[in-house]
């Protein structure tokens, strides 16, 4: 803490130097402001953005700099500073263009990785709102309840399970759900409908003073979009049983007001021999308000629910016996169904060029319900061992934040801080694990309660360039306030806890050229236990911290190929394992891990874009003997990437594949799940204003599992339980057509 107040109080001498500068405004062909369009100098390195009203200014400029203007989806624009310019006012228009890797520029930004990425969701947009995850380097997510839970997560060796170590925000709503009925940090994404997506903002390890609970593996904030260019309307239509329905439409569009909404229809029995009954919906409406000098207001009203059967998690050896086939089902009563309701306003306020306001507040209305069952007959050999997990939830949450931008010293210096303040508040009521039969006879309540969560948080950031250097420390400070109320006990139960967290960052970038960036990252992050687990402990151990560091480079050597490289470490005082004969997640012990990151990017020509990445991780217990040490389910190597083509005649789409190792199912590594690599293709012919395509998931109708456990079991006529493999299939050849018109 010392060191961070020397350095900022370091640089208050050099506040306020006069140095020359560059001002002006970037709008599109049709003269609408461009907002986040990057300025960069290319003698200096330095940079900025474009402001809601297209405004934007440079400082340290010098007579023949020469500044370059960027941004993905327009023509790139450059000027050389002249002696008129020295001070001066310009005027950018910029040109639509087919998105290009040449469009962005490596800057000294600590998530600059995110802007290359973002070339991979334009090149080749998600068809599923999980999907968006799959674009996170590294990431890799498997589904194993029917389509309506939320997906497992896989990220730097951590099985995160449905979002333990993971931060998910979807336009600053955040995604996890502390203390949920199935698992803590449970992150549903199925109420974001894929067509309204426009780019992810994405980072690895706890280096960030604006994320806060969860950020340990990293954090993904995802944006949709503002406005829709056209009406749209589509139609999806496959393999079993397989509808979904699009429809877009500007209901909004004049100068300063832009408002649509969207709305999803899914319906899908899926590959299993029990048909899922899959359905989903979703609602969406946004309207945004940009007055073109100084305040920007987005307000987002969006609904979502979903309701399925499925099949769960079967057993390899009922698979070896005979009993059923890959895709049937020991307990076919699986299932369940869930809701959620989201009101969300975003306010950006200029109050001068080098000041803004930037403020969001959101109400969430959340409803739960799950049927499962992982162990059959193991504990009750009479009805089964089906349990029922549910919660009813309320979220309120608010967050504002203050950025500065300051000019210091000499040429080439810039600084900017910003500071933030928020909260969120988790209001659940009935929480329950109950012990079911066939999802309507309850046998016996298990837990069943009343949460109250509140989070509390402040944080501080401060960007310091100097010529090559950029530092970046930072500093977050989270309360919690955790209340159970136990309703199985006969008299009032209420228990109560809170805790301090601080949490200091500090990242350093050196802009070696133009063309390469070193950084070293490190930083201090965690993630909340849930409230019961809290209150059982009296609050002992139950904000575990995560230690992180990176060190890496990006070298973009020319316009059209980037590389990206990183050494990192991590070790976490507490990880979650996953219990399979209880179905549910619990704290164990101290972790660590090293890995290393790999990934290419490169524009092959315009019409043909590749992208790869490949990453290792080495994940053990630091509790446990040799041996016995393997975290369950972390992987060690993963890699995904593809090729996207467009405009061979009117024709583009997609070939993309992803992998993941044999890993480690238990502590001595002597159930292994298996790995697998699947590949996924689509390809579409545009006529006009009409479009026809094909979607095929597994196209070489790989055999796989796509998630697995080694979980203690025993079917109905077993004498006595085994602990194997227990798995859900992953999807065979599946091919659905689609047809979209836009007007």
């Amino acid at each position: 803490m010392k060191n961070y107040i020397i350095f900022f109080v370091f640089f208050i001498p050099f506040i306020g130097v006069k140095a020359h500068e560059l001002n002006g405004s970037i709008v599109s062909e049709d003269n609408v402001p461009l907002d986040g369009v990057g300025v960069y100098n290319k003698t200096t390195g330095g940079y900025t953005y474009s402001n809601v009203s297209g405004y934007f200014e440079l400082d340290d400029i010098s007579l023949g700099d020469i500044i370059f203007f960027y941004s993905l989806g327009y023509q790139n624009y450059q000027i050389t500073i002249s002696e008129n310019q020295l001070d001066g006012t310009i005027d950018v228009i910029l040109k639509e263009s087919a998105v290009s890797l040449d469009q962005v520029i490596l800057v000294s930004k600590v998530n600059a990785l995110s802007q290359f990425v973002n070339v991979d969701v334009k090149a080749n947009p998600v068809k599923s709102s999980q999907e968006i995850l799959r674009k996170v380097p590294g990431l890799i997510i498997g589904q194993h309840a029917g389509g309506g839970k939320a997906e497992q997560i896989f990220l730097r060796g951590f099985d995160i399970d449905h979002g333990t170590d993971i931060s998910i925000n979807v336009d600053g709503l955040p995604v996890n759900m502390v203390s949920h009925a199935h698992g803590q940090g449970y992150a549903d994404m199925h109420f974001i409908i894929p067509e309204t997506i426009d780019n992810i903002d994405f980072g690895k390890g706890a280096y960030y003073a604006d994320q806060g609970n969860f950020n340990t593996a990293g954090y993904v904030d995802i944006k949709t979009k503002k406005r829709i260019d056209d009406n749209l309307l589509s139609l999806e239509t496959g393999m079993f049983n397989t509808i979904r329905t699009l429809g877009m439409f500007k209901i909004v569009e004049d100068d300063f007001s832009h408002g649509y909404v969207a709305s999803e229809l899914v319906l899908s029995d899926g590959a299993f021999d029990s048909p899922q009954n899959f359905n989903r919906i979703n609602m969406m409406a946004r309207y945004n308000f940009n007055n073109r000098e100084n305040q920007e207001l987005s307000l987002t009203l969006s609904h979502f629910q979903s309701k399925w059967d499925a099949s769960g998690q079967i057993p390899q050896r009922s698979i070896d016996q005979g009993v059923i086939g890959r895709f049937g089902a020991i307990d076919d009563t699986e299932g369940g169904n869930t809701s959620r309701s989201n009101f969300l306003a975003n306010h950006k306020k200029l109050i001068n060029e080098h000041s803004n306001v930037l403020s969001k507040a959101y109400i969430s209305k959340y409803d739960f319900e799950l049927f499962s069952n992982f162990t059959f007959f193991l504990e009750d050999p009479i009805n089964g061992d089906q349990i029922h997990q549910m919660e009813e939830r309320t979220i309120i949450g608010a967050e504002t934040k203050y950025e500065h931008s300051i000019h210091v010293g000499d040429h080439d210096s810039q600084l900017k801080y910003e500071t933030g303040i928020g909260f969120r508040y988790d209001d659940v009521n009935e929480v329950q694990l109950s012990k079911t039969k066939n999802r309507q006879e309850l046998l016996q309540r298990l837990a069943y309660g009343n949460i109250d969560e509140l989070n509390g948080y402040s944080f501080f950031n401060l960007t310091y360039k100097k010529n090559k250097w950029t530092f970046n420390p930072g500093l977050r400070l989270d309360y919690f306030k955790f209340d159970y109320e136990n309703l199985l006990s006969e008299t009032y139960n209420n228990k109560s806890e809170h805790k301090l967290f601080l949490g200091p960052k500090l990242n350093i970038i050196y802009a070696v050229s133009q063309g390469l960036q070193m950084f070293g990252k490190t930083g201090i992050g965690f993630h909340s236990n849930d409230t019961r687990v809290v209150t059982a402990n009296n609050g002992k151990e139950i904000l575990p911290a995560a230690y992180s560091a990176d060190i890496g480079a990006i070298i973009k050597p020319i316009g059209k190929l980037m590389l990206n490289a990183a050494l990192w470490t991590l070790f976490l005082e507490q990880e979650f394992v996953y219990v399979g004969d209880a179905g549910i997640v619990e704290p164990s012990g101290k972790t660590k891990r090293f890995g290393i990151d790999f990934g290419l990017r490169y524009q092959f020509t315009d019409w043909l874009y590749l992208n790869g990445d490949i990453n290792y991780t080495y994940a053990r217990s630091t509790e446990e003997p040799e041996g016995a040490d393997y975290i369950p389910l972390s992987p060690d190597l993963t890699s995904s990437g593809g090729i996207s083509f467009r405009n061979i005649g009117d024709f583009s789409g997609s070939i993309n594949y992803r992998l993941i190792k044999n890993r480690p199912a238990n502590e001595d590594n002597s159930i292994v799940a298996k790995g697998y690599t699947v590949t996924d293709m689509n390809v579409n012919y545009t006529i006009k204003n009409w479009t026809i395509g094909l979607i095929v998931e597994n196209l070489f109708d790989t055999e796989w599992n796509e998630t697995q456990f080694a979980t203690e079991s025993r079917l109905q006529n077993e004498p006595s339980s085994v602990e194997e493999i227990h798995f859900t299939p992953g999807s065979p050849f599946y091919l659905r057509g689609k047809v979209t018109v836009n007007f």
